[in-house]
């Protein structure tokens, strides 16, 4: 399938998606102010700057799109067009991720990723389930987790290892 936008109408439009302050971490901002929990938002210090840092109980939240971080999931969908370039692209973003979340687990921190999934569309979690999927997992110990479509489930460490650097 051909692109229906030119190259410049194509690449004016990817460099206007936002880096921060997109709509799923401004719905992830408003659940956490709900469950009144005290945050502060992309720490530069800590490894892959962290969407949200709950210093009180040591976790650091990623708001992750499902399309640009390869989730398993009816949001992703692999390109028609450029289709190599993109598998890359978003393959080295899978790398960084691994590389950055076992950073932060080996640094003592609590890692949760919260997919995109889970806060828009049609298998999105209604704003009560979401809040006691984050409140169970916060105050709960557990290392590393996700929240999808599907509700919470814990990762473990065997499987998600450190890329190697390059």
């Amino acid at each position: 399938m051909v692109d229906v936008h030119s190259k410049a109408i194509r690449s004016k439009n990817m460099r206007a998606i936002a880096t921060r302050d997109t709509a799923i971490e401004k719905r992830l901002s408003g659940l956490l102010s709900e469950c009144r929990f005290a945050f502060r938002v992309q720490d530069a210090l800590l490894a892959g700057r962290p969407d949200f840092v709950i210093d009180e109980y040591r976790c650091v939240i990623f708001a992750h799109g499902c399309f640009w971080h390869h989730h398993d999931c009816y949001l992703f969908k692999v390109p028609a067009t450029r289709t190599e370039f993109w598998l890359e692209k978003i393959g080295k973003n899978v790398l960084r991720d691994k590389r950055d979340i076992q950073l932060l687990l080996n640094d003592g921190w609590r890692v949760l990723l919260v997919w995109e999934c889970s806060l828009r569309g049609r298998e999105k979690l209604s704003d009560s389930a979401l809040c006691e999927r984050l409140e169970e997992w916060i105050c709960s110990g557990e290392n590393f987790a996700e929240i999808d479509g599907q509700g919470i489930h814990a990762i473990t460490n065997s499987g998600w290892q450190m890329p190697p650097m390059s």
